[in-house]
């Protein structure tokens, strides 16, 4: 193991930026597929494994949304999260917060109860069993309708003990944060925090809309807003949590070379940036991959990735002295390595 690798192995970290569906390893949708009679088109993990291979968020959202058909039962909910925590934990992640796509499912006639309940009950034994804590936001799938998002977050009411957040994501480009600016305003009055994927493939004016017609309270990805000056000094200023992916980047053609990410770029201008793996399984690695290859591809010094890390838990919606003591963690972890070195 390299020194770079001991040391994001090390380090507490937390994970924000996370699709559930997105950690779905071409083994287990095989063996879901086959334990719940659903036909797909491939005849083995490894013919999966070669449609995993895409070159724009469309084609990987075709291959997302086939993915999803597997998932029929609450086991079946439960096994893709509990493979996903089982990966993160390993890898000494300590808190995750996670985006699920109800309307995927509940659109196919799955139960939103049966998607809650499958997750939930391997969120609450990854916490029993590892002490890895856990947020889950609710995403609406913005190439549908508002009326379809409004009815979503209708099926969640009930449950809104166990849902911490909503988000956007799916196709960005045509479906700017203001068609979804009424039923943001609903869910922050419900007390429910507020996330959007903007500045991924649309223009910087959609992180101007995420926040100030949704009142976002962390941006997902964010890369385009490094072209609005203006925008990046506001970022600054707000430390609003950029949750950045830099291998969804590279395989979405965001960027043309990992060589080419604007991280450390972020860093430098002062933007309070973390480091996610997005959809993991699609997208070819999970969050300590992403943490290496990135920091050898730009060159992130130390202080660098522990900064990334420390950002990882101050952009989260933990309650601020759990944050104090996951960075005291991160300090701590620094400090063993440091001796051991």
């Amino acid at each position: 193991m390299t020194d770079l690798a001991r040391l994001v192995q090390a380090l507490p970290k937390a994970e924000l930026h996370l699709h559930l569906e997105g950690s779905l390893e071409p083994e287990l949708m095989f063996e879901l597929a086959r334990r719940n009679g659903i036909e797909i088109p491939y005849d083995s993990v490894e013919a999966i494994r070669a449609a995993y291979d895409f070159s724009n968020l469309q084609d990987f959202l075709d291959i997302y949304y086939v993915g999803m058909n597997v998932l029929v039962t609450e086991a079946d909910f439960f096994d893709l999260t509990w493979a996903y925590l089982s990966r993160v934990h390993a890898e000494n992640v300590r808190h995750v917060e996670l985006f699920f796509d109800p309307q995927g499912h509940t659109d196919r006639g799955i139960a939103f109860g049966t998607v809650l309940d499958g997750i939930s009950r391997a969120l609450a034994k990854a916490e029993t069993e590892w002490g890895l804590t856990s947020r889950l936001i609710l995403c609406f799938l913005r190439h549908l309708s508002e009326e379809a998002a409004f009815e979503t977050l209708d099926m969640a009411k009930p449950h809104l003990d166990r849902i911490h957040g909503v988000g956007l994501d799916s196709s960005e480009l045509g479906h700017p944060p203001s068609k979804f600016q009424r039923v943001f305003d609903t869910a922050g009055a419900l007390g429910l925090k507020r996330v959007a994927h903007a500045g991924e493939e649309g223009p910087p004016s959609y992180v101007h809309e995420a926040l100030d017609l949704l009142k976002v309270d962390r941006i997902d990805h964010g890369n385009r807003a490094l072209e609005d000056g203006t925008l990046v000094a506001r970022l600054g200023r707000e430390q609003m949590a950029l949750t950045v992916c830099p291998f969804s980047n590279l395989r979405l053609c965001v960027i043309d070379r990992l060589e080419d990410h604007p991280l450390k770029r972020m860093l430098s201008l002062g933007l309070r940036a973390t480091v996610n793996s997005d959809d993991p399984a699609y997208f070819g690695g999970y969050l300590n991959d992403n943490y290496i290859r990135t920091a050898e591809a730009i060159g992130l010094t130390a202080d660098e990735i522990i900064e990334l890390a420390k950002n990882s838990f101050r952009g989260s919606f933990l309650p601020e002295d759990k944050i104090e003591a996951h960075l005291a963690a991160i300090d701590e972890a620094v400090r063993d390595v440091m001796v051991a070195s």
